[in-house]
Parts: structure tokens; sequence; C-alpha cells
């Protein structure tokens, strides 16, 4: 019986210009293909820390095995890792066609002052995007556009922050730091809203939504208290900076 081929995964070359390097990676996903099966073959929770979904990304490599939209995003991640120049966060979309509502995320990638996206889906127009939009909010209402060529309506987009470089990493990829109720706002108060956004995404003062909570920290053990207790003016200043 004939094996079927695995396809190489691609390496950066020093002579390849980064949208060159996005392109051959989106051109390996392709390669994979999309998985029309109904069967997930990669459990992807995404409440995993950075360290183990990149675990599953290289098994993804090994096994190559045809993938969804959330492993693209994860294995974009996974192959763009040490370039520091490529910025990448999760964009999440729901939208609404005939009745149900469906879900779909791409991996956002900033990189030189433009935005582009990697990603897996059934359309060619939902997935990967050219490193070429001035602005977040250019590339987001281009995926808009798309959608509505399929007559889906765009009812929520999410936002996630920067995905560090740090394949180790125990933190979570930090999935919706911005959620906009897009279909009951006009274009101008998105695009003000997501221009905020990506603006304190590039000075990089925005922190993971979780460490706003100081109700999740509460209960962890009386014994760090006085620790704590120093800790506590930067925590007043980051609820203020909250609302």
């Amino acid at each position: 019986c004939v094996q079927p081929s695995v396809p190489p995964v691609p390496n950066y070359k020093l002579s390849m210009s980064i949208p060159e390097w996005l392109q051959a990676i989106q051109t390996y996903m392709k390669m994979l293909q999309y998985n029309h099966t109904g069967t997930q073959f990669f459990e992807i929770r995404k409440t995993r820390p950075l360290s183990g979904l990149m675990e599953t990304a290289k098994e993804m490599t090994r096994e190559s095995l045809p993938i969804k939209c959330l492993e693209a995003v994860i294995l974009g991640i996974y192959l763009t890792n040490g370039q520091p120049s490529v910025e990448r966060f999760p964009i999440s979309f729901k939208t609404h066609f005939s009745g149900n509502y469906f879900h779909h995320v791409v991996l956002g990638i900033y990189c030189n002052g433009r935005y582009g996206s990697l990603g897996m889906s059934r359309r060619s127009d939902l997935m990967d995007k050219p490193l070429t939009y001035r602005t977040l909010s250019d590339l987001i209402f281009d995926f808009e556009d798309s959608y509505k060529k399929y007559l889906h309506s765009v009812k929520k987009v999410k936002i996630g922050l920067y995905v560090p470089h740090e394949p180790h990493s125990f933190q979570p990829i930090e999935w919706k730091q911005l959620v906009l109720n897009v279909s009951k706002m006009m274009r101008t108060e998105v695009r003000k809203e997501l221009e905020k956004f990506a603006r304190d995404m590039r000075m990089k003062i925005l922190k993971p939504s979780s460490a706003h909570s100081p109700m999740k920290e509460r209960p962890r053990g009386k014994s760090l208290s006085p620790r704590r207790r120093q800790g506590s003016p930067p925590r007043r200043a980051c609820r203020r900076d909250k609302s």
C-alpha cells in the first residue's frame, strides 16, 4: 500500500521576507487540508498552558492529518515562534446564518506596521489574509465583508492578546481580551474600539483579563497575605485601568 506523502514542515531561511515566510506556513497548512470529516483529530483545550498546546502542534506536524480553524491557530503560533518581529493574536468570530450561530477563529498577525492573518476554513477568503492591512479594523472589516458574501452576519468579534514567543510558557493564551458586539455597533464605533485596542497592544500595556480579577486570587491560601499586601497598590491601579 502506498504511504500518503507527508508535507515537509517549512523552515525559515534568512533569505525569506516575513510575507514569504507566512506564505510558506499557510501553504503547508493547506497541504494538510481542511478537516471535513466531522471528527476532530486533535484535542485543543483553550485553557491549557501554551507549552502544552505547542506539544499538540508538534504532534500535528508528525501526524499530518487534516485540521480545522482552531488547530490552524495553534499550528500557526508554533511555526511562527522565534520570529520576534511577528506578533500573533487570536481573532474569533461569531456569525449568524439561517437561524444558526457559527464560530470561527484565525490567527491575527502584526508585523512592520501591517496586519494580516493565518488560518484554515472551508472558505478561501475566511482564513489567511496578506500582511497588507494598515489597521486592525481594516483587517476585521475585510473578514466581515467576506462573511457577507456567504450571507453570514457577524454578531461578535473577540480579539486576544499577543501570544508570547516562549514555547515553554505556562501561561494560557488570552483568547478574548476585547469583545465587540459588532451587530449592535456602527462601523465608526467598531473602528474606534479596535484602533484603541490595537494601539494598547502595540504598546504592550494590556494584561490578561484574568490579571484584573482579584476574585480569582483571593482563595489562593492565606500564607501569601503579607506578600499580597505589598502588591496591593499596583492591583488597585489595575482595577482603575479596567474602567
